[in-house]
């Protein structure tokens, strides 16, 4: 496979301009930015900065994957709060195509498997609204994947009629909450794969995905918090780990890729860990290793 291999830039924790550079100095092809707030936030970026940054990064020799644009909370969960997170969704993707990529990257909360509830309603209405969106300017809203199985996701996606709102493939989160398995998750949601994380995890335990991304209060009575508030008090229920020392089956999901066509990033995201450099540069060569095998 010859996928390109692009790192978030936070996960360095250095800043933005320093993360571009250390991106650049281990290998990177490319580099996905965070763009809710700080410096690369649409509302602090006029014009002429767009244009510098873009200029910047090409001068680097890298290109965008990704802006990540996940405004947190309960995702498009609350009807309240949908307006200003749609509005400032579509902010983030025209600033994504001005910096050079079509993708941003999102959590929308977790997808209820009852098709037929309030909260489901509410996330479709608002999703539809963002995929009409993106399809507009040929783009696409990436849901990361973890919150639901790959099944509900994809039920979830095929009600939006359309592919503006499609799908930033993350292994690890699968492995680590719901317990999928990410090879077959990528053949249940091939048609929507428009860039991945390369990341890594161990599942020490069954975890309801709500304990881990929230859950929004109407949906509430189906969860028992108690319980959950004593599970929280017992130690982990899942760990991130470098590239290759958790549970993705990285010849099974490579191959996976590989079979269903997918020719875009291999985004590394490193959220944890003393030494993120050492892990991310070590993650690169991990994937070249592989891309070489598949």
């Amino acid at each position: 496979m010859d996928n390109k291999i692009g790192v978030i830039v936070d996960s360095f924790r250095l800043g933005v301009r320093e993360g571009l550079v250390k991106a650049r100095e281990i290998g990177a092809d490319g580099v996905q930015i965070y763009a809710v707030s700080g410096e690369m936030d649409p509302a602090n970026l006029n014009a002429q900065q767009r244009k510098e940054w873009r200029q910047y990064i090409s001068g680097l020799g890298l290109e965008i994957s990704a802006l990540v644009g996940d405004l947190g909370g309960h995702g498009f969960q609350d009807p309240a709060a949908n307006a200003a997170k749609i509005a400032k969704s579509k902010q983030i993707l025209d600033l994504a195509l001005e910096l050079g990529t079509r993708v941003v990257t999102t959590h929308i909360g977790v997808v209820p498997e009852d098709s037929s509830s309030r909260i489901y309603e509410t996330m479709q209405l608002a999703c539809r609204e963002l995929s009409e969106y993106a399809a507009s300017v040929g783009a696409y809203f990436a849901i990361e994947t973890g919150p639901e199985t790959s099944a509900v996701l994809r039920g979830f996606l095929d009600g939006l009629g359309g592919r503006g709102v499609s799908v930033n493939f993350d292994p690890a989160n699968m492995v680590m909450v719901t317990g999928d398995d990410p090879a077959a998750g990528v053949h249940t949601l091939k048609d929507y794969i428009v860039h991945t994380h390369a990341k890594d995890g161990v599942r020490l335990r069954k975890v309801d995905p709500r304990k881990v991304y929230g859950s929004y209060g109407y949906e509430a009575p189906a969860l028992d918090h108690a319980h959950i508030a004593k599970e929280a008090e017992s130690g982990e229920d899942f760990r991130e780990v470098p590239l290759g020392e958790g549970g993705v089956d990285w010849q099974a999901y490579l191959q996976a890729l590989v079979d269903i066509g997918y020719t875009g990033y291999l985004t590394i995201e490193r959220e944890v860990g003393e030494r993120p450099e050492q892990d991310i540069s070590r993650a690169v060569q991990f994937l070249k290793e592989w891309k070489g095998r598949v």
